[in-house]
């Protein structure tokens, strides 16, 4: 697994050279963020799957903040945040909401939102700000809940792959010796 993910993400020389990075050269050329064990392999994934949920183009950056916060692999943190894409992010946010209401006890359906109307704009944009608050909350909980899960799994997926894994390297060893 290592040399599959080393030969696909980038090195520390990469951050090197890029002169946009060099006022962070300091941070991100810590050796804990670019080291690929258990550890850090699981903690990247968690973080990235994690912060994979963040609204918009912030998630790579959420990713890259947690992995120095946390000191785990960097590049492996902001490629698992590609999970999400404009073909999922829809059904993973409608999921969260549907999480959230659960969690908050919401037992009535998904409320439409108001129809735009021209004529009494200001009673329109009066409802339509009643509608976002309303279908906030339990999509921020949601959100919150369902990143907690997919890091919980990722984290606990890549250990016991990398253990697994391990275990059948050893065997594969005695049996040659």
């Amino acid at each position: 697994m290592r040399k599959f993910l080393k030969h696909h993400l980038p090195d520390h020389e990469t951050i090197r050279r890029n002169p946009w990075l060099k006022p962070f050269e300091n941070t991100l050329l810590h050796p804990r963020l670019w080291h690929l064990n258990r550890r850090s392999a699981a903690g990247a994934v968690a973080a990235g799957l994690a912060c994979g949920l963040i609204p918009g183009p912030l998630q790579m950056l959420g990713a890259a903040v947690c992995a120095v916060l946390f000191r785990v692999n960097l590049p492996l943190a902001l490629f698992v945040t590609l999970y999400t894409n404009p073909l999922t992010i829809v059904p993973l946010y409608l999921l969260a909401y549907q999480i959230g209401r659960f969690l908050l006890g919401i037992d009535h359906g998904f409320a439409p939102p108001p129809v735009l109307d021209l004529v009494h704009l200001q009673a329109w944009t009066v409802a339509f700000q009643g509608w976002i608050v309303a279908a906030a909350k339990p999509l921020a909980l949601g959100l919150l809940a369902l990143a907690a899960s997919f890091a919980t799994l990722g984290y606990l997926a890549v250990k016991a792959g990398w253990r697994l894994y391990l275990l059948h390297a050893c065997r594969q060893r005695r049996l040659r010796s």
